[in-house]
């Protein structure tokens, strides 16, 4: 399956309120995102407030349309893009940073084994 990760930057004044949230996010949230493909998915906090998302999905692009028609995104994402800076207005599932995986142990392991 495919893998993605992607940054944001978290307000630094606003780190502890936003992993509050996310230690208990709607449970409507998370079944939507189950509902649309979202799979393995993971965020990471550093101290500076850059936040490190990972996520699988057959297609990141349709996962993420998806959850763009569902209301419960919509409010989700309105109540945390004030957290976030360098989103340009953008709702924070839109303005984050893909980042290109350049290496996998396992397919490199098999890689070698061909």
């Amino acid at each position: 399956m495919p893998r993605y990760c992607f940054t944001l930057q978290v307000r630094p004044d606003r780190m502890e309120e936003y992993a509050e949230r996310h230690a208990a996010v709607w449970p409507e949230m998370c079944e939507a995102l189950a509902a649309t493909g979202w799979t393995n998915y993971s965020l990471f906090l550093r101290e500076d407030g850059l936040l490190v998302g990972y996520v699988e999905c057959d297609d990141l692009t349709a996962a993420q349309a998806a959850m763009a028609a569902t209301d419960v995104n919509a409010r989700w994402q309105a109540q945390m893009a004030e957290f976030f800076t360098g989103i340009d207005g953008r709702p924070p599932d839109e303005g984050f940073w893909l980042l290109r995986e350049v290496f996998h142990l396992e397919d490199q392991l098999a890689a070698d084994r061909t």
